[in-house]
C-alpha cells in the first residue's frame, strides 16, 4: 500500500454518531467530529460529505440499529397487542439503561432541535418518527380495533417512548420510568378493551 491512512466507516460513523448523541447537531464541531473519527476535515467530507449529511447517515445508523430491536419486540407477539407494546417498552427502558451509550435518544433529541436543523435533515427526523409509528400500529393491529383508534394509540406510544428518553436526560429513575410505561401500557390495554366492548356484534 502506498501509506495512506485507513479506517472502518462504519467504526467511523459509530463514533461520530455519539457525538451527534452526547452533544446534540447544534453543539457537534467539525474539530469534534475530527477528534472522535480521528479523521482529518477532508476526510470527512470526502467520505461523509460534510456534517449535515454526515448526521443525517448517523441518524439512519440509530435507526436502523433500534429499529431492528424495536420491530423484533412488536412482532414476537402476535394476536397480543398490550404484550407486544410491552415488548418494545422493554427494548426502549433496557436503552436508556444501558451504561455503554449515551443518555436520552438521538431521534427525540434531535426532533427537539428541529429548529436548528436542515429542512432535509428535519423531514428526515420526522420520517423515522413515523416509521416508529408504523411498527407500533401494525403491532396494534391484530386488536381488530377501528383504524382511527389505532392511529391513536399508535401516536400516543411514540410519543410515551420520546417522553421517556427526555426524562431519563432529566435524572429521572429507572423506576420512575417504570410507572410511565406501567400506566402507558394499561392505557393501551383499556383502550383497546373500550373499543371491543363498543364493537356491534356480529
Amino acid at each position: 500500500m502506498s501509506g495512506r491512512k485507513q479506517f472502518n466507516v462504519t467504526d467511523a460513523l459509530d463514533r461520530a454518531m455519539r457525538v451527534f448523541w452526547e452533544c446534540g447537531y447544534a453543539d457537534t464541531s467539525l474539530n469534534a467530529l475530527e477528534s472522535a473519527t480521528g479523521l482529518a476535515r477532508s476526510s470527512l467530507y470526502s467520505t461523509f460529505g460534510g456534517k449535515d449529511a454526515l448526521f443525517r447517515q448517523c441518524l439512519d445508523r440509530y435507526a436502523a440499529t433500534y429499529g431492528a430491536r424495536y420491530e423484533q419486540a412488536l412482532t414476537t407477539y402476535p394476536g397480543e397487542p398490550v404484550r407486544a407494546v410491552e415488548a418494545y417498552f422493554d427494548v426502549v427502558l433496557a436503552r436508556i439503561a444501558d451504561p455503554a451509550v449515551p443518555k436520552g435518544c438521538l431521534i427525540a433529541q434531535s426532533a427537539a432541535q428541529s429548529a436548528n436543523l436542515r429542512e432535509e435533515v428535519s423531514m428526515r427526523v420526522r420520517a423515522l418518527l413515523d416509521t416508529q409509528r408504523r411498527r407500533v400500529r401494525a403491532a396494534l393491529a391484530d386488536s381488530g380495533t377501528e383504524p382511527r383508534i389505532l392511529d391513536e394509540l399508535a401516536g400516543f406510544v411514540v410519543a410515551v417512548q420520546q417522553s421517556l428518553a427526555v426524562l431519563s436526560c432529566a435524572g429521572s429513575s429507572d423506576a420512575e420510568l417504570r410507572v410511565v410505561v406501567r400506566l402507558a401500557c394499561r392505557t393501551v390495554a383499556d383502550t383497546l378493551t373500550r373499543a371491543e366492548a363498543g364493537r356491534p356484534s356480529a
